[in-house]
């Protein structure tokens, strides 16, 4: 009865801030009050509640869930498309709040096609190829339109080089953080810690356009978050390959759009490997691993196999509970990106230091992984 009154307080307090966002001239004041940022956290939040529940609903009448079985943790059919809720706050938020930049044009077409493509694939499973091409079409657009590293002289093989960069950038964090929606709340937390962090140090170094983009993530994330991670229950509805790929591929771009300071190249491209570095150990790890244990001997098995031997199921192995692991990784994630803004008035020295302190980090979390593989040898 408790938690029943608590739900309705809480949709109650929802519609509230709904109609006060809506009120003529609540917008004006928080811009003229360069408080822009906190109106668009508030509206993705807030229209990401409200329309959760309604994709919810859409998705179990036409059967799209994701059924218990195989490597799936979960016990009971939940519904996908999560990502549609996520995509229409974070669209209505950009649209609504007039934010927009050349840049912003290529990785909202370059996303849009992305979470097309990720969503069909939560209806009827398409072939890993087939996903590959279409993400790196998509890469292709974003490049276009000026998303693309920075850091090598203006020739011919620089600007090639820096695509290459780019493309192995975007695709590697988009379906590394699609691996990681294998637990309630796991992808959506690393979402929000990661845009997060993000959006400080695009507010420390004046990017007006990054800062609303992350933030109106974080706030579409935020706002989908208490249907997919909830207190002593199973996740009401998961994001869905559409809503994992999309928030992921939105990450890489935003990384990539950001302005750390060209001159240091070092330390720029530094920021955003340690903002989501909890994404690139455990792509490369599983890549490494699968490699040395011939798992994999060619691109079409890499991007068609599966396994339980990403970082959140290794910690299970280890004991961890579902939601100790979310708390663990994230709390990672979270040390990673403060590493970051440390970082941002720091030099390439303190670079390279915090690189080697995250790289320590994530060979003590490898070694206890071993031990306990080790563990499991032995018993056998």
């Amino acid at each position: 009865m408790e938690v029943k009154n608590a739900s309705l307080i809480y949709s109650f307090v929802i519609f509230l801030l709904f109609i006060f966002l809506f009120i003529p001239g609540i917008q004006e004041s928080f811009r003229s009050h360069q408080l822009l940022w906190l109106y668009i956290l508030l509206f993705s939040y807030i229209i990401a509640n409200i329309t959760t529940p309604v994709v919810k609903i859409i998705a179990t009448h036409f059967n799209i869930v994701d059924k218990p079985g195989g490597r799936k943790i979960h016990s009971n059919a939940t519904p996908l498309m999560g990502g549609v809720a996520i995509y229409i706050a974070f669209a209505c938020a950009i649209i609504h709040n007039d934010v927009y930049s050349v840049e912003l044009k290529g990785i909202a077409i370059a996303s849009t096609i992305v979470f097309i493509m990720g969503l069909v694939d939560d209806i009827k499973s398409l072939p890993a190829l087939l996903k590959l091409a279409v993400q790196i079409a998509a890469t292709f657009i974003a490049i276009r339109y000026g998303v693309v590293a920075d850091f090598l002289p203006n020739t011919w093989w620089g600007k090639l080089f820096e695509m290459l960069v780019t493309m192995i950038w975007v695709i590697g964090i988009t379906n590394s953080l699609n691996f990681f929606d294998g637990m309630d709340g796991l992808a959506t937390g690393l979402t929000i810690v990661s845009s997060f962090f993000i959006g400080l140090l695009a507010i420390q170094s004046g990017q007006n356009y990054l800062m609303y983009l992350s933030i109106a993530l974080l706030g579409s994330s935020l706002g989908f978050l208490p249907h997919n991670f909830r207190y002593k229950q199973c996740a009401a509805i998961f994001l869905g390959d559409g809503g994992s790929t999309f928030m992921g591929f939105m990450l890489a771009n935003l990384t990539v759009m950001g302005g750390w300071g060209a001159t240091k190249p070092v330390k720029a491209y530094t920021l955003p490997v340690l903002i989501l570095g909890i994404l690139v150990f455990d792509m490369s790890y599983t890549t490494i691993t699968r490699l040395k244990n011939k798992q994999i001997s060619s691109l079409s098995e890499y991007l068609s196999f599966t396994g339980r031997d990403h970082l959140h199921h290794r910690l299970e192995m280890l004991g961890f509970t579902r939601k100790q692991i979310v708390f663990f990784i994230l709390l990672i994630s979270a040390s990673f990106g403060l590493s970051a803004l440390v970082l941002r008035n720091g030099n390439t020295t303190d670079a390279l230091l915090l690189l080697l302190q995250a790289t320590l980090i994530c060979v003590v979390i490898v070694i206890l992984m071993i031990r306990r593989n080790n563990s499991n040898n032995h018993a056998q």
